[in-house]
C-alpha cells in the first residue's frame, strides 16, 4: 500500500494504489442493465437498515436484488417499549436469519438461500455481492474468503479486528481486484473531500492539529441497550461458529475465544475485547476515517491511548473514558477523544498555521488565523467562533447517508472501479490507528508504526529527538539521517536579535553609547 509520506503530505488518498479492475476482471463485472445479486451475512440490528436499503432499490429494474441471508441465529421478532428522553415509545424488535428473510421476500424453508454457515452463501452464483455486518471478529475472514469466491464486498466498520487482519484484507482486495467498501457511512458526505482540497491548495496553510469526538451519555451502559431474549440460547444460536473458535486466517491463531455461551456476549459483544474494540474500534473508526481522509494522512508514526473504564461498572471489559493521540511525520497530530458517560463535546476541528477548518453541519467553516501575533493567554471560547461557511452542497438527507455509500459501491462495481468512497486501503489506516490506540491503553506503552514490517512497535525515545536535532540542524532538514522530512522546513521568521543565539564566538558587547535599544 503506498504511504503517505512528507512528499505524498495532503495528496489524493489512493496515490499509488491500483484501484482500477484488471482487464480480465472487468469483463466479469454485470453490465449496467443486470441486477446485482446482494447476499448478506450477519443480520442483526445494524444490517436491517442495509436490508431495508436494498429492498428500496430493488424497485428499480436492473439494480440489484437480495437473493441470500444468513446469520447464525434464528431470530425473533416482538413489539416492546421503551423510554427515551422521558418519552415511552413503542418499537419493533425483528433480526435473525428468519425475520430477515421474511423481509427480503425470500422463503424462511429455502435451506440453499437462508443459512446459517456463510461458506453456503459464497456457494451461490447468483450472489455477486456480500454485505457483511457480523461482529467484529468474524469481518476480515469472511471478507477475504468473499474475494476468494469472485464477490464484492460492502463489509461494516471497523474492517476487521486485527491490524494483520486489516493488510491481509488489503492484500486479498489489490490481489483479487475486488471492489469493496468500508461501511463508514460519513465518508458519503462531500466534506471531507472538499477539505482536503482547500487544504492541498495551502488555503489554512501547514496542518498542525485535527481533533475530532464521539460523547453519549447512556444510563443502561454503552452497547447494553441491545436487548436479550430468551429466544438466543444454544438451542437457536450456532455458538461455535459465532465464537470463530474453529476457524481463522493466519495459521493457529482462530478467530474467536472458545467461551460459554452468555445472552449478553452474544448481543452486546463489542463490551467485550475477545469480539471488538470498545470506543476505540467502534466509535473512533468512524470520525479517524474522515479526518484523515480531510487531512490527507494515512499511517501514524506514534500512537498513544489513554483512558479507563471509571464508571460503567456493569461486567464488560472496555472503557468508558478513552483518548487516542497519533502524531505523524508529516509534522501534525490528530486527537480522538470520547466518553459513554457524558454528551458534552468538542469542536471537529483542523488547526493550520494561517487558519483553522471547523466542521459544522452542511459544510465547513475556515477560521482565519494571523502568526504575526505575540504570544498570550490562550483564548477561552465563551461563544463558539465562527468563519467563513463553505458549503458543500451534500445530496445527504436525513439517514440518507448509508444508501449514498451503498449507492457509489454499487456504481463502482458495475464500472470496475475500486476507488469507492470508503476504499480498504483507507479502511486499513484508520483502523491500524485506533487500534494502536487500544493497544497503547492496554499495554501501557506508546507505540511506533514499523511501516515495513506493516505492524506496532514499542516506542522509545527517538521521535522526539529526532525532531530536536531536525530543530538544530545547519541546512536543509532532508539532509538529517534517518528522518524523512521531505522540504517541509522551518516557517519561524526569527527577530534580528536570534542573531546573538548559538555557541560563544569571542565576541564581546557593545559600548554602551552604542548598544541601541
Amino acid at each position: 500500500m503506498a504511504r503517505h509520506n512528507r512528499r505524498t503530505f495532503l495528496q489524493d488518498g489512493t496515490a499509488g494504489t491500483a484501484l482500477a479492475l484488471s482487464a480480465a476482471s472487468y469483463k466479469k463485472v454485470l453490465g449496467a442493465n443486470a441486477k446485482l445479486g446482494i447476499g448478506f451475512v450477519g443480520v442483526g440490528g445494524r444490517c436491517q437498515a442495509h436490508l431495508d436499503i436494498i429492498n428500496d432499490m430493488s424497485k428499480d429494474p436492473g439494480d440489484v436484488s437480495a437473493v441470500a441471508v444468513c446469520d447464525v441465529w434464528d431470530g425473533h421478532e416482538a413489539k416492546f417499549t421503551r423510554t427515551s428522553g422521558g418519552v415511552k415509545e413503542e418499537k419493533l424488535y425483528s433480526q435473525g436469519l428468519y425475520p430477515s428473510a421474511k423481509k427480503m421476500g425470500l422463503d424462511p424453508t429455502d435451506k440453499k438461500h437462508v443459512v446459517k454457515d456463510y461458506r453456503r452463501l459464497l456457494d451461490l452464483k447468483e450472489v455477486d455481492v456480500v454485505c457483511i455486518a457480523t461482529p467484529d471478529h468474524w469481518h476480515a475472514k469472511i471478507s477475504i474468503d468473499a474475494a476468494d469466491a469472485g464477490k464484492h464486498v460492502y463489509c461494516e466498520k471497523p474492517m476487521v479486528r486485527t491490524i494483520d487482519e486489516a493488510h491481509a484484507v488489503v492484500d486479498t482486495m489489490q490481489k483479487k481486484n475486488r471492489v469493496m467498501t468500508v461501511g463508514v457511512q460519513s465518508m458519503a458526505d462531500p466534506t471531507w473531500r472538499m477539505a482536503n482540497a482547500a487544504i492541498r491548495k495551502g488555503l489554512i496553510g501547514h496542518v498542525a492539529q485535527g481533533q475530532t469526538s464521539y460523547y453519549r451519555n447512556s444510563l443502561e451502559g454503552q452497547w447494553r441497550y441491545y436487548r436479550l431474549y430468551r429466544q438466543m440460547n444454544p438451542n437457536t444460536v450456532d455458538w461455535k461458529m459465532f465464537l470463530g473458535s474453529d476457524h481463522s486466517i493466519f495459521p493457529g491463531v482462530p478467530i474467536g475465544p472458545n467461551v460459554p455461551f452468555d445472552r449478553a456476549v452474544f448481543a452486546q459483544w463489542r463490551c467485550y475485547w475477545p469480539f471488538g474494540g470498545g470506543m476505540f474500534t467502534d466509535l473512533f473508526v468512524h470520525q479517524t476515517t474522515h479526518m484523515i481522509e480531510a487531512m490527507g494522512l494515512r499511517y501514524p508514526g506514534r500512537v498513544t491511548g489513554g483512558g479507563g473504564l471509571y464508571l460503567e461498572y456493569d461486567g464488560r471489559d472496555v472503557p468508558d473514558v478513552a483518548t487516542i493521540v497519533a502524531d505523524y511525520k508529516e509534522g501534525c497530530q490528530l486527537v480522538i477523544s470520547a466518553t459513554m458517560i457524558s454528551s458534552y463535546p468538542i469542536e471537529e476541528v483542523i488547526r493550520g498555521r494561517l487558519g483553522t477548518i471547523k466542521f459544522v453541519k452542511g459544510g465547513y467553516q475556515i477560521i482565519r488565523d494571523d502568526p504575526d501575533k505575540r504570544a498570550g493567554i490562550p483564548a477561552r471560547l465563551e461563544e463558539s467562533i465562527k468563519g467563513e461557511f463553505v458549503d458543500a452542497k451534500s445530496p445527504l438527507a436525513k439517514n440518507e447517508d448509508t444508501k449514498l455509500l451503498w449507492r457509489n459501491f454499487l456504481d463502482c462495481v458495475r464500472r470496475g472501479d475500486r476507488a469507492t468512497w470508503s476504499t480498504p486501503e483507507l479502511g486499513a489506516a484508520a483502523f491500524t490507528t485506533v487500534a494502536m490506540g487500544s493497544q497503547s491503553y492496554r499495554s501501557g506503552r506508546v507505540l511506533f508504526w514499523d511501516e515495513k514490517g506493516r505492524k506496532p512497535v514499542e516506542a522509545d525515545g527517538s521521535w522526539a529527538a529526532n525532531l530536536e536535532k531536525r530543530s538544530k540542524q545547519r541546512g536543509k532538514p532532508s539532509q538529517i539521517q534517518g528522518w524523512e522530512s521531505g522540504d517541509r522546513g522551518s516557517v519561524v521568521v526569527p527577530n534580528d536579535y536570534m542573531k546573538l543565539a548559538g555557541p560563544w564566538t569571542g565576541d564581546t558587547d557593545p559600548a554602551p553609547e552604542t548598544a541601541g535599544g
